[in-house]
């Protein structure tokens, strides 16, 4: 936590694989704008030298495409910060105060790991997936928040590093709620803050190649690592009622399904299943997990 009036230190993390100038430019420019933090920036090539990146702000190449949490993770050791905020590179900041009053609420708990900011469309749009916690129809309703949207999030350091970082492997999906999970583990919270909103387009994640595979798959790595063994085939059990749910075309679902026993035969990672305290805990915030 910061002492005196010292300005909080955050490091900033964007991605990107030059598909995207236009966005990348004012995602940067937003953060430049910034007030009341020291801000220090790094762009990371997934795949890709980073074009177009303004003077005075650091890069980092990586040879191929590792997706987007091992590119963070990446990013991460590459900023100075008792923050960071990992910044997808079509968001937009629209006001120049936002990552103080995020980083205010770090510095006032110190048992808080992460902040959500509200993430809108321009229009002000907040899709459900964006809200991190369960009954999301109301967007501006704020509180505890026991996953993350990965798009936008300031994370306190000293407890993103206790935890390992992000799930690189895991490539895309999921990877907000596994640290999110693991950071609840180790006694931290989280918090939904719908007054700072961030712009980001409202787009489909199933324009991403790959997405109802690597949904399915992540899925159960999720709960491979981190449940204890007893809750692993209810949380799966409902992840299957809901995709059968939701799921109209024939094409997805088989995708879906194939990536669910990828699921099972691939590696998962280290396994560390959360405590009951942590399971008791996560109930008692209003998202078991078991959904």
């Amino acid at each position: 936590m910061e002492l005196g009036d010292a300005l909080p230190r955050v490091g900033a993390v964007v991605l990107t694989m030059n598909d995207r100038p236009r966005e990348l430019g004012e995602a940067l420019a937003s953060l430049r704008a910034q007030r009341g933090v020291e801000l220090d920036i790094v762009v990371v090539g997934n795949g890709c030298v980073p074009e177009g990146i303004p003077d005075g702000l650091r890069t980092v190449s990586l040879p191929e495409n590792v997706g987007i949490p091992e590119g963070r993770n990446v990013g991460a050791g590459q900023v100075a910060g008792d923050h960071l905020v990992f910044f997808d590179n079509d968001a937009v900041l629209p006001t120049t105060d936002a990552l103080a009053r995020l980083a205010a609420h770090l510095r006032a708990d110190p048992q808080l790991a992460y902040v959500q900011p509200r993430i809108a469309d321009p229009d002000g749009t907040t899709l459900r997936r964006w809200v991190p916690r369960l009954r999301a129809s109301d967007p501006a309703r704020g509180g505890v928040a026991t996953v993350m949207a990965e798009g936008v999030v300031l994370v306190r350091r000293s407890a993103f590093e206790e935890v390992g970082g992000w799930p690189g492997h895991f490539f895309l999906f999921h990877e907000g709620v596994d640290l999110a999970w693991r950071l609840w583990d180790h006694g931290y919270t989280g918090r939904y803050t719908p007054e700072v909103v961030v712009h980001h387009p409202a787009t489909s994640p199933t324009r991403h190649e790959g997405f109802y595979r690597l949904t399915a798959r992540n899925r159960v790595w999720l709960a491979r690592r981190n449940l204890p063994p007893v809750l692993v085939p209810f949380n799966l059990a409902s992840w299957l009622v809901v995709t059968l749910a939701r799921t109209r075309e024939g094409r997805a679902l088989r995708v879906s399904f194939q990536g669910f026993a990828e699921g099972w035969r691939g590696d998962y990672g280290r396994r560390a299943p959360m405590s009951w305290h942590t399971v008791r805990r996560l109930t008692k915030a209003g998202r078991p997990p078991l959904v």
